[in-house]
């Protein structure tokens, strides 16, 4: 603008003749101007897309790995769930089967005197001796008058009836006798009973393991084989697993917060003063936060002796009596800081009302250097040591959460990443296509700078077409 101003032209001359001087030399450059604008777009759209085929790549090989991961993980709980049903089967069977022979030898005893008991009961009374129908037959002989014959036959009736309520009498004692022994038999059949339901229970007790055993094992070949339904079973328990682990973890970390101030105070008493050391904490508060972190890794330690977790397989590779003697080992290590813990909470009760009794002297008040004692003091003093013999074992369990959480975390990164890396892919994707609409969109930018030259131009061509027709 200073060399059109020396020329001495008007300020609107002189725009207008730098916008001409523009348009010139952008119509004069149209061609490899367009050239360049898409060839510009065109190694952005492309670079776009080739490095979101290459995080695509990336994404299906975590995908893959992750599914790899998934199931693995998946085999080794289910290995371990059908493992444990065993070991159940086993001990039912070596509790309850280990029995059957000496069942089937008192099945076997009470049987054969229930059947003994059963050939005595049908034992009938003798029949009425032969002489009773020969003196019958006699008794039918008419008497034609004689008395004789006729006392004869009276004494023949009263024999007769005599006999008969003998034989009555013989009879109801020989069905007395009967029904005692079926009475008798009826202990048996309760053993009997007894015995029966007693078999029937534990088989149906391993049916029912057996039934848990073939749904584990259907799970167990879906994850050998691969399929999606399992990969998608697997991806859902997983993120169950990670979400309440870290729930009760975050409860750990209270109960972890509430045992810090329950020996924080106390144990300044222990180390010797509160001098700050690191990040602004106290000595005691580190002191404090160690024990506490020493607690968490016994009860972890303990529950890897005990196979109830898996973080540290060299622990469960062990020999069982070693493996128990180092579990005692840190029990007693346990119950002796959870005892040490007791002694801090009495301490801090102590400790609390000095320091109340401390600020009623500064302050005036009568008596003020006295404890007073009141009667719910034992129930604070009771509470603070029950807390402080508990808690470390409450945070023992966090042994459990904390496995679930570390396995899951695996599987739930992979997830994160893997939809981390289809957002960036869909992002380069995005970027590549607004870039390529962009270089068209300059192209048309471009041409409406110069539409003037464009017009001139295309009705040059029009004219000079219709010219040479004509």
């Amino acid at each position: 603008m200073s060399f059109l101003d020396s020329l001495g032209l008007n300020p609107v001359v002189a725009v207008l003749l730098v916008a001409i001087v523009v348009i010139v030399v952008l119509y004069t450059s149209r061609r490899p101007a367009h050239r360049a604008i898409i060839s510009l777009s065109r190694v952005v759209h492309n670079a776009m897309r080739l490095s979101a085929q290459s995080v695509m790549s990336v994404e299906s090989r975590l995908a893959s790995r992750n599914r790899e991961v998934l199931l693995a993980a998946g085999r080794e709980a289910a290995e371990r769930m059908i493992e444990r049903e065993f070991e159940r089967i086993d001990a039912t069977v070596r509790r309850d089967l280990a029995e059957y022979p000496a069942m089937q030898r008192l099945l076997n005893e009470e049987i054969t005197a229930i059947e003994e008991d059963y050939q005595a009961s049908i034992e009938v009374p003798p029949e009425p001796p032969g002489w009773i129908k020969a003196v019958e037959a006699v008794a039918k002989i008419p008497s034609k008058g004689d008395p004789m014959v006729g006392n004869i036959l009276e004494d023949i009736h009263h024999s007769l009836v005599k006999a008969n309520t003998s034989a009555i009498e013989e009879y109801r004692k020989a069905s007395h006798k009967r029904h005692d022994r079926l009475r008798s038999m009826m202990p048996h059949w309760r053993k009997v009973l007894t015995v029966l339901s007693s078999v029937d229970k534990n088989v149906t007790s391993i049916l029912s393991r057996s039934q848990t055993i073939d749904r584990h094992m259907g799970v167990y070949e879906n994850m050998v084989k691969g399929t999606d339904q399992a990969v998608r079973m697997l991806s859902s328990s997983s993120l169950q697993h990670f979400f309440t682990s870290l729930a009760v973890m975050v409860i750990a970390a209270g109960i972890a917060m509430v045992n810090f101030q329950l020996i924080a105070r106390p144990m300044s008493e222990m180390v010797g003063g509160t001098t700050s050391l690191f990040l602004g904490f106290q000595l005691n508060q580190i002191a404090a936060m160690i024990m506490i972190l020493v607690e968490i890794t016994l009860g972890i330690f303990l529950m890897e002796s005990l196979r109830i977790t898996k973080l540290f397989p060299i622990v469960g590779a062990l020999n069982d009596k070693l493996r128990i003697r180092i579990a005692w080992f840190l029990f007693a290590m346990l119950f002796s800081l959870a005892t040490i813990e007791a002694g801090l909470g009495f301490t801090r009760e102590i400790l609390m009302e000095a320091d109340q009794a401390t600020g009623a002297l500064l302050r005036g008040e009568q008596g003020g250097a006295i404890m007073l004692e009141s009667s719910v003091t034992w129930i604070t003093t009771g509470s603070q040591m029950a807390l402080g013999f508990i808690l470390p074992f409450v945070l023992m369990f966090v042994a459990i959460p904390f496995e679930t959480f570390v396995q899951s975390f695996r599987t739930v990164l992979g997830i994160v990443a893997v939809g981390f890396l289809r957002a960036f892919a869909w992002f380069l994707r995005f970027i590549g296509t607004i870039f390529k609409f962009l270089g068209k969109s300059l192209l048309h930018i471009y041409d409406l700078i110069i539409f003037l030259p464009l017009f001139i131009e295309q009705k040059v061509k029009a004219t000079s077409s219709n010219s040479s027709l004509a």
